[in-house]
């Protein structure tokens, strides 16, 4: 039996499997709760994969390079960035939650709140500082970074790894070969997996619809539609005004990533697509090295839709319990932000965390605030997993530019801004082929 060309598509797949699964949760809620290992085995099988792809790419990448003043470079230009962009998008939650001010009129007693429920996160928070984080960046052992499957970690030991085999030079050819062909498994490990992502996003989806039910939506969905509406100004205004810097179009490049977009969805994890974004951006004409310090410390550091989000969600919880803020006290919300954003970055649960640890250091406003936002969090996942996803790109083609790390002539090949060359060099990282990433010595048919 044939089955119409279409279907044969990952983004059809996809799309499929989200709606089958909102159609699951919502005719059968136990049934559509049962469904969640589909959607965290397919998520494990992503993550089982970042921290050797992290490795070996960063490492090759750098081992590649001219001068190790190009990886300092690259990686405070970074930095800068993120730091400049983070901020805004902080800015830009707190304007927004102050003009629809969602949780005004709610009347919240705090005293009635279940306070237990956010205990998890509070007693986190407690031990969330500077100097923690900075020493969480070091793993015990390097086997540890491995094992634990913390980016970070990883990224630190790829960075040493890779500095190492670049003062080495030419004398370690061959193992920095064996490492890339590595990588080029790895990739195509990646490949195969993804084919399962409309399952995946089916389990995902189902589980959210029949564990929270969609009347949850309707309590608090000012607040929610508020959070998405903050996520597409901030995608189309902001992201899309730093694209224009560089001569590239927001739309051309949420085109050429549609099917991660639609898997975040799916699964609300922008882990899930991190391996298969890093390549997608290789093929896009990013370097290497830009592609492999930026995306992974970015998933870290350049959590935009995750900023959007706790501006808003701390002063709601404020508006909600009848906290009438200053505008001293919101820029005080803020400062405290640009500081527990960073540090609870790759912990479990991060956002609830840092929300946890900046109420902590706000004392009027009432830390079990946060059990009113616990039912509902699940959809704000979405909106938060795919902006961060949309800005870490964009972060890596703005970083590339201004690098002059960033093959002009393949991104707008690749963009379909400008008719392929014939004949044109195939880059290491992959080409275009109907729409796929496709890896050199990579059997199409896996893709």
């Amino acid at each position: 039996m044939r089955y119409p060309k279409v279907l044969g598509s990952l983004y059809v797949q996809v799309v499929i499997g989200i709606a089958l699964g909102v159609l699951l949760g919502f005719a059968a809620p136990e049934y559509g709760a049962a469904m969640r290992p589909l959607g965290d085995g397919f998520i494990k099988l992503i993550k089982m994969l970042i921290a050797p792809i992290i490795f070996t790419t960063v490492t090759v990448g750098i081992a590649q390079m001219g001068h190790m003043k190009d990886v300092g470079r690259i990686g405070v230009r970074a930095l800068v960035y993120f730091e400049v962009v983070s901020t805004a998008a902080l800015l830009i939650g707190l304007v927004v939650v102050n003009v629809l001010k969602p949780g005004a009129g709610l009347h919240i007693d705090p005293g009635q709140l279940d306070a237990a429920s956010v205990k998890a996160y509070t007693s986190t928070a407690q031990h969330l500082g500077p100097v923690d984080f900075i020493l969480g960046i070091i793993p015990t052992t390097i086997a540890d970074a491995f094992a634990r499957g913390e980016v970070l970690q990883v990224l630190l030991v790829s960075v040493l790894t890779g500095l190492a085999m670049l003062s080495l030079g030419d004398r370690i050819g061959p193992l920095t070969s064996l490492v890339e062909q590595v990588s080029k498994v790895l990739f195509t490990m990646v490949a195969m997996i993804m084919r399962l992502a409309p399952i995946g996003a089916f389990g995902a989806m189902a589980f959210t619809i029949g564990k929270y039910g969609l009347g949850t939506l309707l309590s608090l969905g000012q607040l929610m539609a508020g959070v998405y509406i903050t996520c597409l100004l901030f995608v189309f205004v902001v992201l899309a005004g730093i694209l224009r810097t560089c001569r590239f179009n927001i739309v051309d490049v949420l085109a050429y990533i549609k099917e991660e977009i639609l898997v975040v969805l799916g699964t609300a994890s922008s882990e899930s697509v991190l391996p298969r974004i890093m390549a997608k951006l290789e093929d896009l004409g990013c370097a290497k090295p830009v592609v492999g310090l930026v995306v992974p410390t970015g998933y870290s550091f350049n959590l935009d839709g995750t900023s959007i989000y706790m501006t808003m969600a701390a002063v709601f919880v404020a508006q909600a319990t009848g906290v009438d803020l200053s505008l001293r006290q919101e820029l005080s919300i803020l400062a405290i932000l640009l500081l527990t954003s960073k540090g609870a970055a790759a912990v479990t649960g991060s956002g609830f965390i840092t929300l946890a640890a900046t109420l902590a250091a706000v004392p009027t406003i009432p830390i079990a605030g946060l059990a009113l936002l616990l039912g509902v969090d699940r959809f704000m996942s979405e909106a938060r997993a795919i902006t961060n996803l949309i800005g870490n790109v964009v972060a890596t083609i703005f970083i590339a530019s201004w690098d002059n790390s960033l093959d002009r002539a393949t991104a707008n090949r690749v963009l379909r801004r400008e008719p392929a060359v014939a004949g044109a060099f195939r880059r290491t990282a992959g080409d275009r082929h109907d729409g796929k990433v496709v890896t050199d010595d990579v059997p199409e048919s896996v893709f």
